[in-house]
C-alpha cells in the first residue's frame, strides 16, 4: 500500500491554445510512466492556461508548462500572459521563503521556456529566420554536463525542435547573479552566420527549461507525419531528403527515444528525492 507521504501532486500547465498536439499526451505518458516506475501515488490536473486562464495554486510538489504556438513577446500584455508571470512569481517567492522546506520543482518546455527567459531577463528573445522543425543535435556545456537532469545523456544528444523564435546573446552576468547558468545550446552551423542559440536554462536549483521539446517520443512525430498535409508542409519548407532523415532518426532507440526516457524523468527524480528528504524529516 502507497503510504500518503508518498502522493506527489502535478500541475500540467497546457500552452497549445486548443491547438491540438502530441506534446501533451507526450508529457501525461511520461509522468505516468516514472509514477509507475517509482510507485508513487500520482495526482495531477491539467490547467488550460491561455484559453480559459486556468492557473494551479501552491499546493502542487510539481509543476510542467507545456509547450505551444506563437510570439512570445507579443502577448505580455494579454491576460493569461500577466496571470502566467503572477504564478511563476509567487513560485519563486514560495521557493525564496525559508519556511517554506517542499519547494516546487518546475520545468519549462519551449514556448514556456522563451516566456520564462523573458521574465528572468536571461537575453534576447528573436524571430528566427526560418523555422526550426526537425530532430536536432543538442551540445551541453560543462555545467550541463554535471546537472543532474541531463545524466545519461550522450554530448550531443537529440532532441525534436520545433520553433519559430530563440534565445540568443544570453545575460551572462544577469543570470550569474541569480544563480542560473546555462546547460546547452544548439548545434554548430559553420556554414551560416547565425548565432548558436540557448537550448537550456536552471534557472536556480527547482526551476529548469529548455527550448527543444524533450517529452516528444518516436510514435508521437511518425503520427504527425501521416498526415498528408503535414508531410507536403515539411516537403516544401525543407525538401524530401530532410523528412526522410526525420523518420529515420526517430527510429533510432538512441536519439528521440533516448532523451525522452531520460530528461524529463530525471528532473522528476530530482523533484522526488527533495520530497523525499523533506517527509524523512518531517
Amino acid at each position: 500500500m502507497v503510504n500518503s507521504k508518498e502522493c506527489v501532486r502535478f500541475a500540467i500547465l497546457d500552452m497549445n491554445e486548443g491547438h491540438s498536439n502530441q506534446g501533451m499526451r507526450c508529457i501525461k505518458d511520461i509522468v505516468h510512466r516514472w509514477a509507475n516506475e517509482k510507485r508513487v501515488e500520482l495526482i495531477y490536473d491539467v490547467f488550460e492556461v491561455r484559453l480559459k486562464n486556468e492557473l494551479p495554486d501552491m499546493t502542487y510538489d510539481i509543476y510542467i508548462s507545456s509547450g505551444g504556438p506563437g510570439d512570445p513577446l507579443s502577448s505580455r500584455f494579454d491576460d493569461w500572459d500577466i496571470q502566467w508571470n503572477k504564478w511563476l512569481n509567487e513560485t519563486l517567492r514560495w521557493n525564496e521563503n525559508p519556511g517554506n522546506d517542499r519547494k516546487k520543482f518546475v520545468f519549462f518546455i519551449c514556448h514556456s521556456f522563451q516566456l520564462a527567459s523573458r521574465y528572468f531577463n536571461a537575453g534576447l528573445i528573436c524571430k528566427r529566420k526560418s523555422t526550426s522543425f526537425g530532430v536536432f543535435p543538442v551540445h551541453l556545456l560543462p555545467e550541463g554536463r554535471v546537472n543532474v537532469i541531463f545524466k545519461d545523456l550522450n554530448d550531443p544528444f537529440y532532441a525534436v525542435d520545433s520553433r519559430d523564435f530563440q534565445l540568443i546573446q544570453p545575460n551572462l552576468d544577469l543570470l550569474g547573479e541569480i544563480g542560473a547558468y546555462i546547460t546547452c545550446i544548439e548545434k554548430e552551423r559553420p556554414h551560416v552566420p547565425y548565432e548558436r542559440a540557448v537550448m537550456g536554462i536552471s534557472f536556480n536549483p527547482y526551476m529548469f527549461g529548455t527550448q527543444f521539446h524533450p517529452e516528444a517520443d518516436a510514435e508521437g512525430m511518425l503520427k504527425h507525419f501521416q498526415s498528408e498535409e503535414k508531410r507536403k508542409t515539411v516537403i516544401d519548407n525543407h525538401g524530401a531528403a530532410k523528412l526522410n532523415s526525420m523518420i529515420d532518426q526517430l527510429k533510432d532507440p538512441d536519439k528521440i527515444m533516448w532523451t525522452n526516457q531520460h530528461l524529463l524523468p530525471n528532473f522528476l527524480n530530482e523533484a522526488h528525492e527533495h520530497i523525499m528528504e523533506v517527509n524523512a524529516v518531517a
